[in-house]
Parts: C-alpha cells; structure tokens; sequence
C-alpha cells in the first residue's frame, strides 16, 4: 500500500500526544487501521521503511514496547536495534547531547522508554532524526494511541464516546485525557484520595484541548455509570515498588470487579494497557470477560506504532 499523504505537516517527534493536532492523530488511527488490514489481508505490509534502522533505547523494563516497536519495523522492511542505556552510559561514558549527535548519524530514529520526560526533550533537541517516545513517567503517547485505535475499531466512531479511568492518575491516565480531548470522548477519573491526577496536569490538558472537562470523582461506581469503556492500570508502577503494600490498603474499592462492571451500561468495554495483577486493579474474571479488550488493545500497540513510524521515517 502507499499511505494517502497527510494533509498537514507532521510534529518532528513523537513525544506527547498535545504536539499532535486533532487531524494529525486521526491521520494515525486511519492510517494504523490500513497497515493492520493490509497485514491481515496478504500476510505482509508494504516495505514503507526499507533500508530503514530505529534505535529502542530502554531503562525500563519492556515486553510490549520493545516487541511491538521490533516487529514493526520488520513488517515495514525496515531493522530495529535494541540498545540498554547502561550500554550507552548517558552523561557517565559520554554526554547525552554527544551520544545523540552519534546515534542520529547512523540510525533513522530512535524510540526511547525511560523516566523523566526531560531526558527526552533533551535527546530530541539534539537529534536530526526524529525521536519516539515509548514511556515516559509524564506519559504514555503509544499506548493512549493504541487505546483509541481498539475503541474505534469496537465502536466504529470516537466522537461522542465516554472513558471512566478508575485506578492512579499516572502517565497513561493524562495521555489518554489528552486523546479523548482531541477526538471528541468524554473523560473521568475516578481516583482514591492522594492519587488525583495533579491539579497543575489537569489544567495544562484542559488548555491544550478546549472543549474537554475532565471529571473528577473518589466514586469508582459513579465515574461508571455512564461509561461507554473502562479503562485501569497497575496501581504499582515501576518504581513504586516499595509503596506496594501501602497502595493495595489505600486502592480498596477500586478493583474492575464484576459488581464495578454491573454499575455501568451493558455496552461498556474494558481496557488495561497491562502488566496486569489480576486481584487487585482488575479481577480475573472481567480481564477474560467477553467485555475485555485487553489483548486487542495490547496487539493494537503494534500496528498504532507502525504508523507513527511510518508518518514519521518514511
């Protein structure tokens, strides 16, 4: 296939979903839509990226990242090379700024999992190739991306569709504010007392998508009630290990359980951008329920990366 051109010009970089307009990220979601057809209609997609290399640098763990990332870049003719940051000593061995200026005179791109989104605004104002961004602790572009590609594909339309979060107001949870500002969805977080998304985060989203209201509540039933998906993550991210036991106590009630699921319409999906704990932020009988979409969602991160490569390396 040869990808209708978009109209606009394309961000450099993929680094938060606010860099993106409204067009520009549905200029992704109907492009992924076509890569995942073409794949599952001849076995292959067209080699859009041939001779094409992207770096996957990780200082954090990865399972989903770095296969969908991997594999994508193969189907696309192109290579991915995985780099961890210990190998590449960022401002130990070398500079960021100089391992930077190394790397993106050798590769196409290069993706990056890590901590602070700082470090990866840093890298991007360094780089000439462009830069992805596969997770920072402020947020999570790829898989807020994936989520909206699985809920059109369930639903048909984005527009007017409603998303409860229940769980910790974490990096997934303001990506996904964000992606429900720019396509028209509702979004409410229902959060325990002390994990509210902060006040500053919630301003900021609310000002880069005019028309958006998040909702906030401490009621997971009532941010439910009305929903037309559900969406929770681990309540222990990376990092926060040792808050474990101090967050299973302060998370009680928060559970996507089969009474949480009852509270909400007959039509609402459930997603979980995983690892998931099955007990404690979802229960194992709604993560198989015919209402999960988790693995849908979770193989959509392939073909939703696909067209951010795509978009912008070819």
């Amino acid at each position: 296939m040869t990808p209708a051109p978009i109209a606009t010009t394309v961000p450099r970089h993929f680094l938060q979903l606010s860099d993106w307009t409204t067009a520009q990220l549905s200029d992704l979601l109907e492009l992924a839509a076509q890569l995942k057809h073409e794949l599952r209609e001849t076995g292959h997609n067209a080699p859009l990226l041939a001779g094409k290399t992207l770096a996957c640098i990780f200082e954090k763990p990865s399972l989903r990242t770095r296969v969908s990332f991997s594999a994508g870049m193969t189907q696309l003719g192109g290579s991915a090379l995985t780099l961890r940051s210990d190998e590449l000593g960022f401002d130990e061995r070398e500079s960021t700024e100089d391992i930077t200026r190394v790397m993106s005179g050798m590769v196409d791109g290069i993706m990056m999992r890590t901590y602070g989104q700082e470090k990866l605004e840093r890298i991007a104002r360094s780089s000439d190739v462009p830069i992805i961004n596969g997770l920072t602790d402020l947020c999570h572009p790829c898989q807020a991306l994936a989520d909206a590609l699985t809920l059109q594909e369930h639903f048909g339309t984005l527009s007017g569709l409603k998303i409860a979060w229940v769980g910790d107001g974490n990096n997934v949870a303001r990506s996904l504010a964000v992606m429900a500002g720019r396509l028209g969805m509702g979004f409410t977080v229902a959060t325990p007392p002390g994990y509210q998304l902060p006040p500053e985060d919630i301003r900021r989203i609310e000002s880069q998508c005019p028309g958006l209201k998040i909702n906030e509540t401490d009621n997971p039933k009532q941010a439910v009630k009305d929903a037309d998906c559900i969406v929770t993550d681990t309540w222990v991210s990376m990092g926060q290990e040792a808050e474990k036991a101090k967050r299973v106590t302060e998370f009680a009630g928060f559970c996507v359980d089969e009474s949480l699921l009852a509270a909400a319409p007959a039509r609402a999906v459930v997603l979980h951008c995983l690892p998931a704990y099955r007990g404690y932020e979802i229960s194992a009988g709604v993560m198989e329920s015919a209402r999960s979409l988790v693995f849908q969602e979770a193989h959509n991160r392939l073909h939703a990366q696909k067209a951010i490569l795509v978009r912008l390396l070819a």
